[in-house]
């Protein structure tokens, strides 16, 4: 048995928000991308959404941040194996991985005028 196996369930729960305090310490994109998750959320709730519109903005917040980590985790497990060389595998690995990120955002943008295009539009009316 692996030392992992080892450690205990409420280990993974500390192992999992260190890898959280991690990336928001490293990675400024998370942080931007909390930052408006955060704004976009608080404008939901006074724009009085549904539970419906604010389910659907947290599952596409959390697609966006998700991609993100897994972006950094790969870019971090390419960097350590090919110990910082440059390799064109490697660049293209990244790019896929930095492409799901923006891929990701694009589709959140998406989401985000669909559901507060019409709430905005009654608001000026």
């Amino acid at each position: 048995m692996t030392k992992f196996k080892q450690q205990g369930f409420s280990n993974t729960f500390k192992n999992a928000r260190k890898g959280m305090r991690l990336v928001l310490k490293s990675e400024i994109n998370i942080r931007v991308h909390f930052c408006i998750a955060m704004a976009v959320l608080a404008l939901a709730v006074v724009l009085d959404f549904s539970i419906e519109r604010i389910c659907l903005l947290i599952l596409t917040v959390t697609f966006v941040i998700v991609t993100e980590m897994v972006n950094s985790a790969i870019e971090f497990s390419l960097d350590a194996v090919f110990h910082n060389k440059y390799s064109k595998l490697v660049g293209m690995a990244k790019d896929i991985s930095a492409g799901a990120v923006m891929f990701a955002s694009a589709s959140a943008v998406v989401v985000g005028i669909l559901l507060f295009g019409s709430a905005l539009l009654k608001l000026i009316s």
